[in-house]
């Protein structure tokens, strides 16, 4: 596979995460910022590699060989984005350009020593699971801060926006991974939240709360 064809790979996956048919060519085209007929070209070379399965008008989505090779190339990412922040001191926003890089090392020899090496992290630093060499993904209940009711308390396990400039505003609010909130109030007019956190009040809008992950207590 070309880096090309992993990166249109990897787009799939993510666009097609609720496995629930086909993703458009033009939603593949916006997710890799490329023109229609591009997306097009790469797909039909993709399909005589039996990764995607692909019909003019309706779409693609991965065979079970390109779930595979996805959820490589996703394990890859997310654990050198885990061996930048835990071993480098890189900040959870420095990490995905950099893994993005890294992802593409063929080698699976070295990712299995990284992940020896970095014990086996269940979670990469934004709170995504990293698939283990199997390509299996343990799921883990969540759901998004903007869905909790008053008085619920969870954990932040996750994010939905992984942008650096999200990850800096949750640094500028003290929010990050394994922090507790509890929700004190749901404004009805515009969906802002008052939360509860490090024992002081603080309201977050509700586009930041719907890009949050929770484990409820």
């Amino acid at each position: 596979m070309t880096l090309s064809e992993e990166d249109y790979i990897k787009a799939i996956y993510h666009l097609s995460k609720d496995d629930k048919g086909n993703v458009s060519t033009n939603a593949i085209a916006a997710q890799m910022d490329s023109k229609a007929s591009s997306v097009t070209d790469m797909m039909k070379k993709l399909a005589e590699k039996d990764v995607v399965h692909y019909k003019k008008y309706q779409g693609a989505r991965l065979t079970d060989k390109g779930k595979s090779y996805a959820a490589k190339i996703i394990r890859k990412h997310r654990l050198w984005e885990f061996f930048l922040v835990e071993k480098l001191n890189f900040s959870w926003d420095e990490v995905h350009e950099i893994a993005e890089e890294l992802e593409h090392i063929k080698s699976e020899k070295l990712i299995e020593k990284l992940d020896a090496f970095l014990d086996f992290p269940r979670t990469d630093p934004h709170g995504d699971p990293i698939p283990d060499k199997h390509g299996n993904i343990t799921k883990v209940e969540k759901i998004l801060l903007s869905s909790a009711k008053n008085n619920e308390k969870g954990i932040v396990i996750g994010v939905k926006d992984s942008s650096s400039d999200f990850l800096r505003y949750l640094d500028k609010l003290g929010i990050s991974l394994g922090k507790e909130i509890t929700i004190l109030h749901k404004e009805p007019f515009d969906n802002s939240v008052m939360i509860n956190l490090d024992g002081e009040k603080t309201s977050i809008s509700a586009l930041t709360a719907n890009n949050i992950y929770l484990k409820i207590n």
